[in-house]
């Protein structure tokens, strides 16, 4: 097992490294935007795509906590039995529905925003600030995340840790997995939020329209 994590490990790692380039990618739309545009739209659509299904994992995950509480109530109240295992579901369905679902949440903008400026700025402004946030923030956070939780997804995975009861998941190494899967969906939704910005930006695609009109700001 330590043999095909390590081998994992260093795939993913160079898989990283090619990927690194598309960081950049809403920096050259803006610099030459028509060479790149075409490439630029795929790339939003397929991230768009892949936080979508993310998503669909979320709302499975949340019908599943209410099947799951359900039955650990009426295990304990009407039989008197209890399960390790049925709370570590919970705990393992609810941090699916943040880490999977927040991708989607961003593509939507529906994450909440306590903002005062940027709803009266005007659609080129908001495009600016959307392109500055991701390349400056969600970048690097969702990078740092990555490296500094590889040590511990690793040896997670080497040993396939358990939750901690003895009669828990035995799965804990999936349910730590959901960070870095979190920051790879969220760097990948951020790509696609950059990129939308810079074409917005050079007349290549209608602004996104202002929060109010939608209801993804507070």
């Amino acid at each position: 097992m330590a043999d095909f994590v390590s081998i994992a490990g260093t795939v993913l790692r160079y898989a990283g490294y090619a990927a690194l380039p598309f960081l950049l990618l809403p920096i050259v739309v803006l610099i030459a935007p028509k060479p790149v545009s075409g490439l630029a739209n795929t790339v939003i659509r397929q991230i768009d795509k892949a936080s979508g299904i993310a998503m669909g994992f979320a709302v499975l995950a949340a019908f599943s906590i209410i099947l799951i509480q359900l039955s650990a109530v009426l295990l304990r109240y009407v039989f008197g039995l209890s399960f390790s295992w049925l709370n570590d579901s919970v705990i393992f369905s609810f941090a699916m529905i943040f880490m999977l679902g927040a991708a989607a949440t961003l593509r939507d903008d529906g994450h909440v925003r306590v903002d005062i400026l940027r709803p009266k700025f005007s659609p080129q402004r908001r495009a600016i600030v959307e392109l500055v946030g991701a390349v400056f923030f969600i970048f690097p956070i969702g990078y740092l995340i990555l490296t500094t939780g590889s040590d511990m997804i690793a040896r997670s995975w080497t040993g396939l840790e358990p939750f901690n009861e003895s009669d828990g998941l035995k799965i804990k190494y999936l349910f730590k997995t959901l960070v870095p899967a979190f920051a790879i969906l969220m760097m990948a939704q951020g790509l696609s939020q950059a990129l939308k910005a810079a074409l917005s930006l050079r007349g290549l695609r209608p602004f996104d329209r202002p929060e109010h009109e939608h209801g993804g700001a507070v």
